[in-house]
């Protein structure tokens, strides 16, 4: 039996009585739009509730399964401890989504748990699915670090163990929506922060969730979006699947995003397949990307790709680089980024070759295979790759952090022999204070320690 409906949610606790105290009147129309998404899954009589939370245990590397025979919780965090849930899992239907994710050469398990307790973002729906009679098992799953399609092949795998099992199943996609909605928000403004609202919500009320895959990282990351990935798994789970998409509620107006939103399935459709349609978008995107690579981009490309599959470095540059590559030397960062995510970034604050040329050649093997935050990466990746290559301007000594710029100078913060680097113009990055506090903590300086500062400027290539 495939799912028989989905449904979104946010999480934020003060839609409880007992948390909000009064102030949940500001964001009614998400609690009644909440209680009506939970009365149509009550109306669907579901064997085994699947919920996806972006605050259950997540692994950069890892799908996290909630293990044991169940779990309790409660809103003491939140200062309402009275209030309290506890559940049990299906433990059946776990065993079958970890073998199908193995099948499909997904990393999944239930290894690592640091705390069996329900997060807010499980703990949210089942507390209204209670006040609705809903009162089944559930499938507790975290996100991960991995790529959208990741995301959406794990959904696959829920649906093909719900269907093996022949249970009735609802998928609980729960995430709130961006966190920069307001000035006088928690979180602040973020012009990306309504753009993103926007785009998620017209893919809830069209049911169109090839936008949930195929969405700007860039935009993502500035928007402060939590739930997204948790909306592609809770795709990949209606794979193959028509659906009637009824958007019930959105609201921003305590500055984070709610939106509700309720999927019924009403039988095959082989055309809400999304899985190819996004793989073809990201093929041709990626070599789009490759064919407008400039000179610079092109040779941290071919150097890694040399040494990945041969093991040895260039020993001689290619034929008609540029006269800024081979003339003149410089420090250089090489970047690399697979999905929108960080994938590698080595560099050099000052010239340690003979030309620009050379310092990229190094650099990109080295962001390749030796940056400590990753593993080495493999043949398979390269054509998934994305290049930028930063060639430093000199280093220039300056007195206050009034001098610097977040878009436009990088910044060098040094205590004796300890030195901590960030460039300019990063994602996520926004402020003087962010980018020095960063930087200092790269070069293993306390807040404590006295330290000196310099800017610098770079050619960014792309």
């Amino acid at each position: 039996m495939p799912m028989i409906g989905a449904v979104i949610v946010p999480h934020p606790p003060l839609i409880i009585p007992t948390v909000g105290r009064g102030q949940e009147r500001q964001v009614q129309t998400t609690i009644d739009a909440y209680r009506t998404a939970a009365k149509q899954v009550a109306d669907w009589r579901p064997e085994v509730l699947v919920i996806s939370s972006p605050h259950t245990i997540l692994y950069a590397d890892y799908f996290h399964i909630s293990p044991g025979t169940g779990a309790s919780g409660s809103m003491t965090t939140f200062g309402a401890p009275q209030t309290r849930l506890e559940v049990s899992y299906d433990a059946a239907l776990r065993q079958e989504v970890i073998a199908q994710a193995e099948a499909a050469g997904l990393q999944a398990g239930t290894l690592g748990e640091r705390d069996p307790a329900l997060d807010h973002g499980v703990f949210l729906p089942l507390y209204f699915l209670r006040e609705a009679g809903v009162n089944c098992p559930i499938l507790r799953l975290g996100l991960s670090g991995f790529s959208p399609l990741h995301h959406y092949q794990l959904g696959r795998c829920v649906a093909a163990a719900v269907d093996k099992l022949g249970r009735r199943a609802v998928y609980i996609a729960s995430g709130d929506l961006s966190h920069k909605l307001r000035d006088d928000g928690p979180y602040g403004y973020a012009p990306e922060g309504p753009v993103f609202d926007r785009r998620v919500t017209a893919a809830m009320k069209s049911g169109d969730f090839l936008q949930f895959l195929t969405m700007d990282p860039a935009l993502c990351d500035r928007a402060a979006e939590c739930g997204l990935r948790s909306f592609q798994m809770m795709a990949g789970a209606l794979d193959g699947l028509a659906v009637k998409p009824d958007l019930l509620s959105y609201e921003g107006v305590t500055g984070v995003g709610y939106g509700v939103a309720v999927f019924t399935v009403t039988g095959p459709d082989g055309n809400r397949r999304f899985a190819a349609r996004c793989e073809d978008l990201e093929r041709t995107r990626l070599a789009e990307r490759k064919a407008a690579e400039d000179p610079w981009v092109r040779l941290a490309r071919l150097s890694l790709e040399t040494y990945v599959r041969t093991g040895q470095r260039l020993h001689t540059l290619p034929g008609g680089l540029p006269r800024e590559l081979t003339d003149r030397a410089a420090g250089t960062f090489v970047s690399l980024h697979v999905h929108g995510q960080l994938r590698g970034c080595i560099g050099t604050t000052g010239p340690t070759t003979a030309s620009v040329a050379w310092e990229i050649v190094q650099n990109a093997v080295s962001a390749g295979i030796r940056d400590p935050r990753f593993p080495p990466v493999a043949a398979n990746e390269l054509d998934q790759l994305e290049y930028s290559v930063d060639v430093l301007g000199e280093p220039e000594p300056i007195s206050s952090p009034a001098q610097l710029d977040v878009k436009r100078y990088g910044v060098i913060v040094s205590h004796g022999s300890r030195r901590g680097l960030l460039l300019p113009d990063l994602e996520g990055v926004d402020t003087v204070e962010q980018q020095i506090d960063i930087a200092r903590q790269k070069g293993s300086i306390s807040s404590r320690e006295a330290y000196t500062l310099e800017r610098f400027e770079v050619v960014r290539h792309t």
